[in-house]
């Protein structure tokens, strides 16, 4: 069965840090471009950053200098640090593995961990 499992949410006080996990089982994630989405209540999923098969990074302006994802393939899994949250930063944030087999697109989400930033 192809999952993703993240792991790691929870509320941080403005300015700290927290780590997500995303676990793929079922399928191998390294030949998969891997990102993270997040969702505000009343707003759209957003791109919040990905890491290509290839190791290749690109980050939203929004969380530039202060979110890294890193990816282990041995371990099957990925990873978004974040550091110096923000009240902003608040959404549920998802997992997402994207690659093309002969042409036709493969999506594979997990069903998010929510991040709470408040004082």
């Amino acid at each position: 069965q192809v999952q993703l499992v993240e792991s790691g949410g929870g509320l941080v006080q403005p300015g700290g840090s927290l780590g997500l996990s995303c676990a793929a089982s079922g399928f191998s994630l390294s030949s998969y471009d891997m990102s993270w989405y997040r969702q505000a209540p009343g707003k759209e999923r957003e791109l919040v950053t990905s890491i290509t098969s290839g190791g290749s990074t690109n980050y939203a302006d929004s969380v530039k200098g202060r979110f890294t994802i890193s990816r282990d393939n041995a371990k099957n899994s990925v990873a978004l640090q974040m550091n110096n949250l923000r009240l902003e930063d608040t959404a549920v944030y998802y997992c997402n593995a994207h690659r093309f087999i002969w042409g036709l697109p493969r999506n594979y989400w997990g069903q998010g961990t929510q991040v709470t930033v408040s004082s």
